[in-house]
Parts: C-alpha cells; sequence; structure tokens
C-alpha cells in the first residue's frame, strides 16, 4: 500500500516534469520507464561556476579603532594602524550568461572585499576573474573571463513564474562542488525582509545553502529564472525557505552595469508606507484592498509636478500592482529615468489614474567610487536634509579602520558643507589624497582625518 502511494506521488511529478519536455525517460532494472532530470542537467551545468575569493583582512585592537578612544587617551594615529595581516578565503557560485564574452553574474556579498577572485568549471578550468562592476543595494556582481568554450544559460522571464512551478537550485554549497537541489516557487514578490535595499525575491523551498549564493535557479527546460541569494535560517541550516533574485532584475542591473559601469534609479519624489488595517479604514479602502500612502510629496519633485497628494493611496504601476511599498520602490526604482509610468490611485475614496515622469534618485548603486579613501562605504541623503548618512561599512575598509560607522552622518569634507549625495559627489571630485570629515555621531561632532 505505501509503495503503490509513493509511486502514485512519484508520477504525478514525474508527468508534470514530462510535460515541460526537460524530464526525459530512462529505464530501472526492470525495464519500467523513469523520468529524470539528467539530460536538463547535463546542459546546464557547465554554465554554473565555482567561485574562490581571497582576501587580505587587516587586524585592529577595536578600543584603538574608535576615534573617542584614541582622542582622549591621545593616542598616535599609527597606533591604530593594523598589527598583522591574515588572509581569508571564501567559496560561492556564479552563473556564465553570455559565453562569447565571458561574463558571469553572482551575488555582490560573494566577492564583497575581495583582492582576488577565482572561478572554476566543472570541467576542471579555472580562470582568474575580473570584477566588472556591483550593485550592493539588489545584491548582484557581475564578472569576466577570458576563456574559451564556455556555455552559457537561457534567460527566461521571470514575470511569467507562478507559484507552483517546479524549479532547481544548481551551486556550490559549502563548498562541496556542484551540488543540485529540487523544489517549487512557495511565492513571489517577497519583499521587506531587510536582506537587500531593493527587494523583489522568488522563494523556493529548494534547498539553498551557504555557498548556493550566486549560483542558478532553473526551470524545468534549463533556462535560468533567478540568482540564489538568501535562506532563512533560525537553526542555522536550511528550513526550505529560500530566496533568488528575478532574472528580470537582474538583467536590469547587470545591463546597466555593462553599459554604464554603474547602476541609476528612478524616483518620483514621494515619502510612502504600507497601508494597515487601521488606515485602510481611515481611508475608506476596500476591506482588503492593498496599496501604498503616499505620506509627504517632496516640493519641485516629478510627482508635484504630476499633481500626488498627500493621503493618495497608490495601488499599481503601469497596471502591476503594489500591494506594499517595498515592491513600489522596486517598480519606480526600474522603469526607467525618464520614462512616464501610469499610477492607479485612489484619493478621497474615489479612483483614478495619473502620469508620472521617472527621475533619477540622487544616491547611486555601489560603493562610493568619488574617492578611493571611501572605499567599502555606502551613503544616502539623510532625512534631515543636513548631510548624508554612511548606511553600510566594510569592515575590512580603510574607512572602518579610521572609524567610520554605518548611521554616521558626513556634515562638510575639507571644510565644505555636503547636504546631498550629490553634494559629496561634486566636493569628493576636488580632492586628492587627504579627507578632513566632519562627522555627526548621535549627539555628538567630531573630525575625522583620512589618507
Amino acid at each position: 500500500m505505501k509503495k503503490r502511494v509513493w509511486l502514485g506521488a512519484f508520477a504525478l511529478c514525474s508527468a508534470l516534469a514530462l510535460n515541460a519536455n526537460a524530464a526525459l525517460p530512462i529505464s530501472d532494472s526492470q525495464g519500467e520507464q523513469l523520468p529524470s532530470l539528467s539530460p536538463m542537467l547535463k546542459e546546464v551545468n557547465p554554465a554554473v561556476v565555482n567561485i574562490a575569493t581571497f582576501s587580505t583582512q587587516k587586524v585592529y585592537n577595536p578600543l584603538l579603532n574608535d576615534p573617542f578612544f584614541r582622542r582622549f587617551f591621545n593616542v598616535p594615529e599609527q597606533q591604530a594602524r593594523p598589527q598583522q595581516q591574515r588572509r581569508q578565503a571564501s567559496a560561492g557560485s556564479g552563473v556564465i550568461v553570455d559565453a562569447g564574452e565571458g561574463t558571469i553574474v553572482t551575488n555582490y556579498h560573494v566577492i564583497k572585499g575581495a583582492d582576488e577572485i577565482e572561478v572554476s568549471l566543472v570541467d576542471g578550468r579555472n580562470f582568474d576573474a575580473k570584477l566588472v562592476g556591483a550593485d550592493p543595494e539588489v545584491d548582484i556582481a557581475v564578472l569576466h573571463i577570458e576563456a574559451d568554450d564556455l556555455t552559457d544559460l537561457p534567460i527566461s522571464n521571470s514575470d511569467k513564474l507562478d507559484v507552483g512551478d517546479f524549479v532547481v537550485a544548481i551551486g556550490n554549497p559549502f563548498g562541496l562542488g556542484q551540488t543540485i537541489t529540487t523544489g517549487v516557487v512557495s511565492a513571489l514578490g517577497r519583499t521587506g525582509l531587510g536582506i537587500e535595499g531593493y527587494e523583489n525575491f522568488i522563494q523556493t523551498d529548494a534547498s539553498i545553502n551557504p555557498g548556493n549564493s550566486g549560483g542558478a535557479l532553473v526551470n524545468l527546460n534549463g533556462e535560468l529564472i533567478g540568482i540564489n541569494t538568501a535562506i532563512i535560517a533560525p537553526g542555522g541550516g536550511n528550513v526550505g525557505i529560500g530566496f533568488a533574485i528575478p532574472t528580470n532584475m537582474m538583467r536590469r542591473v547587470a545591463d546597466q552595469i555593462l553599459d554604464h559601469g554603474e547602476v541609476t534609479r528612478g524616483q518620483i519624489g514621494v515619502a510612502i508606507q504600507d497601508i494597515t488595517p487601521e488606515l485602510q479604514e481611515a481611508f475608506d479602502l476596500e476591506n482588503g484592498q492593498k496599496g501604498v500612502l503616499v505620506t509627504e510629496v517632496l516640493e519641485d519633485s516629478e510627482a508635484e509636478e504630476a499633481g500626488l497628494k498627500s493621503g493618495d493611496v497608490i495601488l499599481s504601476v503601469d497596471g502591476k500592482e503594489t500591494p506594499n511599498a517595498g515592491q513600489l520602490r522596486h517598480r519606480i526604482a526600474f522603469s526607467g529615468i525618464g520614462n512616464a509610468v501610469e499610477l492607479e490611485i485612489i484619493r478621497d475614496g474615489d479612483p483614478m489614474t495619473v502620469d508620472v515622469k521617472v527621475g533619477q534618485s540622487t544616491s547611486k548603486s555601489g560603493d562610493v567610487r568619488l574617492h578611493k579613501l571611501l572605499k567599502g562605504i555606502g551613503v544616502a541623503n539623510s532625512p534631515d536634509g543636513e548631510g548624508v548618512v554612511i548606511t553600510d561599512v566594510d569592515p575590512q575598509s580603510r574607512a572602518a579602520a579610521a572609524g567610520l560607522r554605518s548611521d554616521d552622518v558626513i556634515l562638510s569634507v575639507n571644510r565644505s558643507k555636503v547636504n546631498t549625495v550629490a553634494d559629496l559627489d561634486q566636493v569628493l571630485s576636488r580632492v586628492d589624497d587627504k579627507l578632513l570629515l566632519q562627522i555627526r555621531r548621535g549627539r555628538g561632532v567630531f573630525y575625522l582625518v583620512l589618507r
């Protein structure tokens, strides 16, 4: 009885797989035909690579790394320099997306802080890889290798995915080497996880573990549908909740990096928030209706020019629903600067549409590339309009060694006041080999020198 139940469930999965023209039949020891993903994987596996990164970690005394400590005890800056260096290695995965050009896509966190990047193919060949560019907020990096006879993956339209579609995850978990796991699409459009700055994840129960990051999530036709990125692992291991960046999102980022060397994102100039049940009632929305509440329209913004108002509820962008702030932020960011988008909104209980031009966000993706001394930090405009907020600091960077921390606010550079990222860009373009930063941390203000 148990055998019949098991075979029945297996036959159902087999039939679905066979309909996808991917799982071709093979024969068992009794001559009966069984489905297999092996023929598809033989085509796909050569396009998924292992990535090894090597970096030199500088070791600092944590107390000497604090500028307040050094100033209080009059410790010379030289004593805060690294005492020793350690060679570190880490492993991840990547996907060849253009065999002719040697272009590989992976996660930014796989290669973050790497001095050297080595790519290994399933045929045993190894290549040194060059970092073309990266977008930390989406967690995508583009690499290049000089190699012949490569295999790339066809890229599918991830907008066509449905919950329940069968998927296969391929990568290098725990450095074991090429490994596949199978599952289904568990959910789409996952946001608000706090994993990346821009989130629109595919959720899957195909096992994703450390080392799978940057690997391929493919459909049963062997087409790339996502880049495996993260897991929820409360106990430290896989619990069947993994996340992948959809290919459509990946392509927008990778294309900008390849074409322009950086990623720019759109904005329309509004402050927004998710709608709670209380707000739903207060703004006379239908029961269960989802949207995003506009809390402020910025002066002289594209939204103000289009006539958007505080209290408007945005339901969709170009016909695609925006049930939460993360989805709206994502759709606007990747709609194309200069393009007009149609917003479906509710104002005072009445539905209407508004056309809004997409402007360019003042913050750019990636590390602050304008000065080598600030490599490894992320920045954004301060909500109060005074200074530039440091959003992220690479612990191995020179900026971290000087004492910069996340949530610090840069008020001035070399005595020139900076109120926005654009101001910081302009000031840093005139600086050579030394930075004098005025920093606000909490209620205190102090100066730091970076050489």
